[in-house]
Order: structure tokens, then sequence, then C-alpha cells
């Protein structure tokens, strides 16, 4: 099963429709989860979620006396939504600038759009590349980490279906942080080798036919490896 990366996710909720808080109606703020236990200590279930900021919101505004009454505490609540669900639940502030730090403001939609136009531009280049079966450049995409992850990931499909055998070992020192990638690239090796009909030596990593019973570099008998 494919994960979703964050970037993906953020991508998603971008593109929803903002729901509407259930107690003041008016129209709630994405919001970024923290990355601190929620709850029962399961976390959040989502990296992202979406709040009502409203201060004049009934839920707030009550929130206070109810919270000081109930629990003796000096707090309120404020509405959340989890996105693409009709599920809102409330969220215990202790100030009126509680959880305002993680707003997705203008300046990350800014970021978020500079993004897109990064990744159309990487998908463009690579359109070309494959084409011209360029695999230089699709690895130079692969292996550059301020790459947006999208690109990264098509490129490393891409060198699977046009790379070249010589691309196997630089395929082997890569590593990426991000597990997906990872996976994209040690499948990218495996496509090159069942291309060309060819797998690496398990004594001296080199490459060799994969029907080979000695390996031509080291000597070693690799029938069976």
């Amino acid at each position: 099963m494919s994960i979703e990366t964050k970037q993906e996710c953020l991508e998603r909720v971008l593109a929803m429709e903002k729901p509407k808080c259930p107690y003041c109606k008016q129209e709630m703020q994405l919001w970024e989860a923290p990355m601190i236990p929620y709850s029962d200590g399961l976390g959040w279930g989502t990296p992202f979620l979406f709040l009502c900021f409203n201060d004049d919101c009934t839920l707030y505004t009550q929130g206070w006396k109810d919270m000081e009454e109930n629990f003796s505490h000096h707090a309120s609540m404020r509405c959340f939504n989890y996105p693409g669900t009709e599920q809102y639940e409330c969220m215990p502030v202790f100030s009126s600038m509680g959880a305002k730090g993680q707003i997705i403001d203008d300046e990350v939609m800014a970021q978020e759009e500079m993004l897109k136009e990064q990744t159309k531009k990487g998908f463009s280049i690579l359109a070309e590349c494959y084409n011209t079966k360029d695999g230089v450049t699709v690895m130079t995409l692969l292996s550059d980490a301020c790459e947006p992850i999208r690109v990264r990931l098509k490129a490393a499909e891409m060198i699977g279906d046009i790379g070249e055998v010589e691309a196997i070992e630089p395929l082997r020192c890569m590593k990426a942080a991000n597990l997906k990638l990872q996976e994209a690239i040690d499948h990218a090796v495996d496509t090159i080798h069942e291309r060309y009909f060819t797998r690496e030596c398990p004594f001296c990593a080199e490459i060799i036919k994969k029907r080979a019973t000695i390996c031509k570099t080291c000597g070693k008998e690799v029938a069976g490896q």
C-alpha cells in the first residue's frame, strides 16, 4: 500500500473546500497538527486539520465558563474538523493565542504555490529526458535533495525505464531519508537488471550476467547465489 507523504497530504487538503464551524458558521482555517501526543496519546491521526479561530464563536466564548466550572481550569475550547469528513471535535486552549502558531497562512500558501511551479518544471524536464533518453539529467534530478519529492519519485521511476547498467552503482550509493523514495530507487535498480538480464555478484558487487556461474571479476562461484 502506498504511503502518503506529508506534502501530498497538504496538497490534497488545500484542494478541499474549507468547512464551516457548526457552532458559529464561520469558515474554518487550515491548521498543522503539532508533533505532540493528543487525547489517548496516539496522535492526531492526520498532519493537518481545520480549526475555528473565531473569538466570537459560542463554543469558545462559553468554553471559559464551562471549563472553570467543570474542571477548575482557566481554559476554553475550539472546534476542529478532520479534513474530508463530517467529524467535528473540541480542542482545549489556554489563551486567545492558543494553537494559532500552526495556522497555515498566506506565506505558507505562497510557498506551496512555488512548490507546485517547481514540480511542474521538474515534470516538464523529465518528459523531455524520457523522449531523448537523457539518463544523466534524470539522475541529476533524482539525486538533488532540493527538488520536490514528487519530481524525485518520478525520476526514480524513469531511470528504471531508460537507465543504463552504469546507473546501478550510483543508485546503490543513494540513501534517501524518505522511505517511499528509497523504495523507488531500489525498484529502479531491479528494473534495470531485468531489462539487461544482469545481477550483482554477492561477493564483490560487480555487475554480472544473470545466468553466470562464475563471477568474471572476483572468480567466486555464484551459481544459485
